[in-house]
């Protein structure tokens, strides 16, 4: 069933990526998005991922959009920044959506195995200047804050304060850079929130505290098709 939401959605989609078509004469841009991440989005482009069921519901709706993920496990944003040109540019989307942020803070827990966080100013600056390449090439950005490192509610997950911190720097990037936000810790924290009585640390939207269960999918699936739905107020009607 398509669902008037995902209707709306794609009639947005439509104009928003004919708009980044006709504003750089690229026909070969006019209906590409990739989803730009770690291996949450890594795993989206699996059977139930939120990558397939984006492109799912837009096929459902009657747009033939192409859906690119270029999800990597393990990156942080200083992995997507090195990567970009060959896996997104190269690719010239009309649209690219960023999720990023989680492995910038969750891998400060693994020391002793070499890993480690991301600074909050190289954090603050690669993630402006990766917005501003992909913004410069002719593509609309749209950047998603860091969802949940546990499900526990009230800010009882050992990297609540952190993850809020790097979900308000992102939150800052986004408004600086004119990128359109999806706000994905808030909407997680609030679906976490309303649906978690017994305070489990996972199990709710995730497998683990940080990787997306059948819900988890469907809520990021839900908040991409809204963010598209809302992107036709920036473009005209054909």
């Amino acid at each position: 069933m398509v669902t008037n939401a995902a209707k709306g959605a794609a009639v947005a989609v439509a104009l928003l990526l004919a708009g980044c078509a006709a504003s750089d004469g690229a026909g070969d841009r006019a209906r590409r998005i990739v989803f730009f991440g770690d291996s949450i989005t890594q795993l989206g482009e699996g059977p139930g991922g939120y990558v397939t069921l984006v492109r799912d519901s837009l096929r459902a709706a009657g747009i033939e959009a192409e859906v690119i993920g270029a999800g990597i496990s393990g990156n942080k944003v200083t992995d997507l920044q090195a990567r970009l040109d060959a896996d997104v540019l190269a690719k010239r989307p009309a649209l690219v959506v960023i999720y990023i942020g989680i492995n910038d803070v969750w891998h400060n827990q693994f020391a002793e195995r070499g890993l480690s966080g991301t600074p909050r100013e190289t954090y603050r600056n690669v993630l402006a200047d990766i917005i501003g390449r992909t913004a410069a090439s002719g593509a609309q950005v749209v950047l998603a804050t860091p969802s949940v490192i546990g499900e526990r509610t009230g800010g009882a997950n050992r990297w609540d304060p952190m993850l809020d911190e790097y979900a308000g720097i992102s939150r800052a990037v986004a408004r600086e850079k004119g990128a359109v936000l999806m706000d994905l810790r808030a909407a997680f924290t609030a679906h976490i929130a309303a649906n978690n009585p017994e305070d489990r640390e996972r199990g709710i939207l995730t497998n683990d505290g940080v990787h997306l269960n059948a819900a988890g999918n469907r809520l990021v699936m839900e908040e991409v098709m809204r963010t598209l739905d809302g992107l036709g107020y920036f473009f005209p009607s054909r």
